[in-house]
């Protein structure tokens, strides 16, 4: 993995990192790099609570945002943002406000990389929105002062549209931190994680390539999204 100056994330839900980034993330922090994460909703409505269930709707803001600092602890991250929008509300932010809230972080932060989803290609609205956002911050800076930005897409159609991913990172070394970070949100991850732990104690090859390995899309910024 490249040496940054600082790493800024930007999802919109606890537990958008752990899929596919929180391996990263440690790696990231292990080499002594700054990393901001912007969480931009507690995930209020999410659907999951817990099994057995241990949350209700009033309940669960404060029990996932527990959960998103214990995942801050597991991946050694010490600049964790909680934005205060609403979980599936995003989409309906207006536009510039979103983008100035992604500017305003770039503007703090100065990062040499921001991650985030890839518009249009990350299946939930508020995913798209966020992503939307971060493209058209970036895109109005000056091309010598753009971070780059790496995205993750997970359509149907993705492979179609982009192609394979050309960044791909081998997080061997912070398996534990990413199966921490997985279990520290419990309330959306426990019946998975059960699943996946089996899975990975049979040393089953695509659960081994998913702990082991995170992919990307460098955005391309030739290409546009809307």
């Amino acid at each position: 993995m490249k040496q940054e100056r600082h790493v800024l994330v930007i999802f919109p839900h606890p537990d958008d990192e752990a899929f596919g980034v929180s391996g990263t993330i440690s790696t990231y922090r292990e080499m002594g790099i700054p990393v901001t994460y912007a969480c931009l909703t507690l995930g209020e409505m999410g659907r999951n609570f817990g099994n057995p269930p241990f949350a209700n709707r009033e309940t669960l803001p404060q029990i996932r945002k527990k959960e998103l600092l214990k995942a801050a602890e597991a991946m050694g991250l010490d600049d964790l943002r909680m934005m205060g929008l609403r979980d599936k509300t995003v989409e309906f932010e207006d536009d510039e406000k979103m983008v100035k809230l992604v500017a305003d972080l770039i503007d703090e932060t100065q990062p040499s990389l921001v991650i985030s989803f890839y518009p249009n290609l990350s299946v939930h609205p508020d995913h798209d929105a966020t992503a939307r956002a971060v493209v058209r911050a970036i895109r109005r800076m000056p091309e010598s002062e753009r971070p780059t930005l790496y995205t993750i897409a997970f359509a149907h159609n993705t492979k179609e549209v982009l192609g394979d991913p050309d960044i791909i990172h081998h997080v061997e070394g912070a398996a534990k931190k990413k199966l921490a970070t997985m279990n520290a949100h419990a309330s959306q991850t426990v019946w998975m994680m059960q699943d996946m732990e089996k899975r990975l104690a049979e040393q089953d090859p695509e659960a081994l390539k998913w702990l082991h390995y995170e992919r990307f899309y460098t955005y391309r910024w030739d290409q546009d999204f809307e």
